[in-house]
């Protein structure tokens, strides 16, 4: 048997990903080891897993001093922001480069699979000689040019400018990313690795892998070895979450959750709730742990509001599902038939909300322009207009003809075994 590395960020949606692929190939026999961050310890044993840390603060004066694009981005005001998450970004790949090789050394791992999240991760593998497989726990974000960057609510279209904007777009996304591309191929060349000429190079050449549904997808080519699997989350276990369900009533359920980590926006649900306040339904809000609900207690009768809210169950009764479009979330409701309202925020929201439109289970509301009026008139939208949940449930089908864990678990050992590309029977759009 194996002993595979699950190589991840942190993050609830990152851990709720690869949680249900470590453990099928645990109940398949192999080892599995969860290398991140020292406050996913908890629920990594939790789940059953073992845990190694390897990322921790470095001293920054140890860093190999080089030039990079910091000192450009600081003369761009507009850009401070990003600049400062990726000199962030810089440093833990420069941490888990230093310490994972050793540390995998240590554990005896013979395979790895990497969040894509973790750009550094396919340099560690290569540098051990180890088989590694790409998981995107997020919108894949292969770079094609007839497609939208994820960060961005653009809709697909194949007309000259939209390719143009297209590359523009990528072509300043790659420049403002470059203090981490700078880290990585310092260490190839310290390590005497090929350097990467584009970055979809940093993905595995045996296997790449998304819980997303081709469905759910612009039309774009994809390599041969990229594999939609569809959504994992009906193997997640779940802790048991109390909640007042006696106070449901019979009207139609509106569930409201911008997530776990773009949740402390308290204006953003007391609009959601005025914009329902005049409807014939119920609101229910989960806050995520972000807000505390005694801090919302002028909210409208026909609101409910929670701490923490049990999804899965509430989705099942659910008309309606209020998201930040997080993937996660977004094949949730899906799974559900659910059709949705998606306010993106960050990350690849605005791409997932992209495709919730494209598709025409839901409609999208910009940050920049929520507003009670434009929210109340969006939600009608969607509840009446019987289209969105017809969408919706065709995607719920598409899903349910899926094989989820099961299949994704094979590719992993098939790719692992035989060290060569698996190659996807599923044409690309």
């Amino acid at each position: 048997m194996t002993h595979f590395g699950i190589l991840s960020l942190a993050a609830t949606g990152h851990l709720n990903t690869m949680f249900p692929l470590g453990s099928e190939l645990k109940r398949r026999g192999h080892n599995v080891t969860f290398l991140t961050n020292p406050e996913a310890q908890i629920p990594v044993h939790t789940a059953g897993f073992n845990f190694s840390e390897v990322y921790s603060p470095i001293d920054r004066d140890k860093i190999i001093p080089r030039q990079n694009t910091l000192a450009i981005l600081e003369k761009i005001d507009s850009l401070k922001d990003i600049r400062d998450t990726l000199q962030k970004f810089a440093l833990i790949a420069e941490t888990r480069l230093q310490k994972a090789p050793k540390i995998i050394k240590e554990q005896g791992i013979d395979a790895l699979l990497v969040d894509s999240s973790v750009f550094e991760g396919g340099t560690i593998a290569e540098y051990l000689n180890l088989p590694y497989i790409t998981v995107f726990c997020i919108l894949p974000f292969y770079q094609d040019l007839n497609i939208p960057p994820i960060m961005t609510t653009w809709q697909y279209n194949r007309v000259w400018w939209n390719s143009l904007r297209n590359r523009m777009a990528y072509g300043l996304l790659n420049y403002i990313s470059s203090p981490v591309w700078q880290v990585i191929s310092h260490y190839r060349s310290l390590w005497n690795l090929p350097a990467y000429s584009h970055p979809n190079d940093i993905f595995s050449q045996l296997a790449m892998i998304t819980r997303h549904i081709s469905e759910l997808e612009f039309p774009r080519q994809l390599p041969p070895h990229f594999h939609f699997t569809g959504s994992f989350h009906t193997s997640i276990k779940r802790p048991s979450i109390a909640f007042p369900w006696e106070k449901l009533n019979n009207k139609p359920l509106v569930y409201a959750s911008m997530g776990t980590l773009q949740n402390r926006r308290a204006n953003v649900f007391e609009i959601i709730a005025k914009a329902c306040a005049d409807m014939d339904v119920q609101l229910v809000i989960s806050l995520g742990g972000g807000l505390d609900p005694k801090l919302l207690p002028n909210l409208p009768e026909n609101s409910l509001v929670v701490k923490y809210a049990p999804q899965l169950e509430l989705l099942q009764k659910a008309s309606l599902n209020i998201t930040h479009a997080g993937l996660n979330t977004t094949l949730e409701s899906l799974s559900y038939g659910v059709p949705m309202v998606a306010i993106p925020v960050t990350d690849d929201q605005p791409g997932v909300a992209a495709r919730i439109a494209w598709t025409g289970v839901g409609e999208i509301v910009k940050l920049s322009r929520l507003s009670v009026e434009i929210m109340r008139e969006t939600v009608e939208r969607v509840l009446k207009e019987p289209s969105y949940k017809q969408n919706a449930v065709l995607l719920q089908e598409a899903i349910r003809h899926t094989k989820g864990v099961n299949h994704a678990v094979n590719i992993i050992e098939q790719a692992v075994s035989t060290k060569k590309p698996v190659i996807s029977l599923l044409k690309s759009n």
